[in-house]
């Protein structure tokens, strides 16, 4: 198997080739239940977020990440937006997504209750990897239909196209394979 390393805030990791397809491969990077590199990096993502009333991230990788960085920014607590409904959820708000890690479209929701709390609020939204910008379109719409105000976009790595955006900030750039394991051009 093909696999990339990467150094992140000082703590390596070898991520595995996942295929795409028959000409792409993208570097698996997981920092869910990776509580070194948690803690390595959401001090230095924390220092990149501005003022900020709420966090908001995506289930479930970025959880522990978001976790760690509302703590530090002085948050009593941080947003997720979930991947399904729960029956405990009320007057819950919805958007689609098409991510590179997931088949087909998904929907991410947020609980009535969570949007009370960043109406008219700045938020930073959070991600592991920003590639297609798929989730961070989801919950910048759930954001918006919410009523609170994005005022950041935040992600451990840029893969691909999205290092190019000036929209959002990231600690380090992942790049885009080919099937062979070269990074795309």
């Amino acid at each position: 198997m093909k696999e990339y390393t990467i150094e992140l805030c000082g703590v390596k990791r070898t991520l595995p080739f996942i295929p795409i397809n028959d000409t792409t491969a993208f570097a698996s990077f997981v920092v869910l239940g990776d509580t070194e590199l948690v803690s390595a990096c959401a001090p230095e993502l924390a220092e990149k977020i501005g003022p900020v009333d709420a966090v908001v991230t995506a289930e479930a990788k970025g959880i522990a990440l978001a976790y760690e960085i509302s703590r530090l920014l002085g948050l009593k607590e941080f947003i997720v937006a979930r991947k399904s409904t729960k029956n405990y959820m009320q007057n819950v708000i919805s958007a689609s997504v098409h991510s590179i890690t997931t088949a087909g479209e998904q929907h991410l929701y947020l609980d009535g209750v969570d949007a009370d709390k960043i109406r008219g609020k700045h938020v930073c939204l959070l991600d592991d990897v920003i590639s297609t910008g798929g989730s961070l379109h989801a919950m910048e719409e759930l954001v918006k239909l919410a009523g609170g105000i994005v005022v950041d976009r935040i992600a451990v790595l840029a893969e691909g196209d999205a290092q190019q955006r000036k929209d959002i900030q990231y600690l380090a750039p992942l790049p885009v394979f080919n099937a062979d394991g070269t990074v795309k051009g």
